[in-house]
């Protein structure tokens, strides 16, 4: 189970989860940044640090922020990592 960037990341951008991830997952988009759940350890080390509280464990993601999860995901399948 991966952690999911969110919503509240939009036009955020802090990039305290970036500095924190021990496995480099998290990456810089045009308006946020998103996790890749295939390379993430479920640490939670992002979600402390995030100040826009953008940042959710997969199964508790809020319902209206549910697209998000997808939207992580196709993003890894867009770069050559």
């Amino acid at each position: 189970m991966a952690y999911v960037i969110t919503s509240p990341c939009k036009n955020e951008m802090a990039s305290e989860c970036v500095e924190v991830c021990p496995v480099d997952c998290i990456k810089e988009g045009e308006v946020m940044f998103y996790i890749d759940p295939d390379v993430c350890i479920d640490c939670g080390a992002c979600q402390t640090v995030c100040p826009a509280e953008a940042i959710y464990i997969e199964d508790e993601v809020p319902v209206e922020e549910s697209e998000y999860i997808q939207l992580n995901r196709k993003f890894f399948e867009k770069i050559d990592i």
